[in-house]
């Protein structure tokens, strides 16, 4: 388990982390999300002690990460893949850091394999693409089979059967009661892939909760009901006290309803005989969810895609 308690760090007057506190539990993967400037790397930097935070502390299984003997033992993370030395092969990399560790030698051919790179052990890590750094770097962290797993922005470089394959990989590490914390700002994915959050915002703490229920809790629910009788039952879910967007005329046949749910729809269509060919609910997005919750706390902000550049930059200067 990871706890962070009362995270801070300044830069002179600039506080990049306020007071941060969180946890994250074993069995489970955990996304560490927020908007560029949010603290996120800063924030990851301090656990790993490669930063020295201004105030509070940050323990896995009860331990600062200094205080621990061997720490790829306990810990594993990947931070920076391209903190490699060029002139290293992918194995001399591993064969250095297992014996650093107290690793097994034998554990260095295990992860090649595992990542993917055992054909390329031998080559100079300096030559590797971005892609195979990032497995180098996982590979890394995998190296003393630690019961807990960081990772900053893992897929960066990967092409698309990467990006599966470290998904379901860090599905599996959880499923095996291991602890993992991904940040990254391919939302999409982390939506297929996190079912906890701990979502910051200028260094500050803005929730922690599941997936689901931050989905849930920054977007409205709707049911969408596709039938031939689409007007009268617009008209029936109206006179019940339902609000129905406005018509699509590109799709006459269906309706949206806010702040409904299909059983209320559904037992309502069924009572009044009408015939359904589409009955579905419509959850709102991780993306949508993220900037209705972060919008505030951006770094840098732009302006509407509709708008011509010179609006942009008057929204920007004033």
């Amino acid at each position: 388990m990871i706890e962070a308690v009362g995270l801070t760090k300044r830069y002179g007057s600039t506080v990049a982390v306020d007071d941060l506190s969180f946890t994250v539990k074993p069995g489970r993967v955990t996304g560490f999300l927020g908007p560029n400037g949010a603290g996120k790397s800063t924030t990851m930097r301090m656990m790993l002690g490669l930063d020295r935070p201004t105030a509070g502390k940050v323990l896995f299984d009860g331990k600062p990460y200094t205080d621990l003997k061997n720490p790829l033992r306990t810990v594993g993370a990947l931070v920076d893949a391209k903190w490699v030395h060029p002139n290293r092969s992918a194995y001399a990399h591993l064969k250095w850091m297992a014996r650093s560790n107290d690793i097994p030698v034998k554990r260095v051919d295990e992860v090649l394999e595992t990542v993917g790179l055992s054909s390329v052990a031998k080559r100079r890590a300096g030559g590797f693409s971005l892609g195979m750094s990032q497995r180098l770097g996982i590979a890394t962290a995998l190296l003393g089979d630690p019961g807990i797993l960081m990772f900053d922005e893992p897929v960066n470089g990967l092409d698309p059967e990467g990006i599966h394959w470290i998904r379901r990989f860090m599905q599996r590490l959880a499923a095996e009661g291991r602890t993992v914390l991904v940040s990254s700002h391919l939302l999409s994915e982390m939506a297929q892939t996190a079912e906890e959050l701990v979502v910051v915002g200028r260094g500050r703490l803005i929730t922690q909760c599941s997936t689901e229920e931050f989905v849930n809790s920054a977007t409205a629910a709707a049911v969408t009901v596709r039938t031939p009788q689409a007007e009268r039952l617009r008209e029936v879910l109206g006179a019940r006290g339902f609000a129905v967007a406005p018509p699509d005329p590109s799709q006459p046949d269906t309706l949206s309803v806010s702040d409904a749910t299909t059983e209320q729809v559904g037992e309502l269509a069924a009572e009044q005989g009408f015939v359904l060919h589409e009955l579905s609910a419509q959850r709102g997005s991780l993306e949508e969810a993220f900037m209705r919750m972060t919008g505030q706390d951006v770094e840098y902000r732009t302006g509407s895609p509709d708008e011509q550049p010179g609006e942009q930059l008057a929204a920007t200067t004033n």
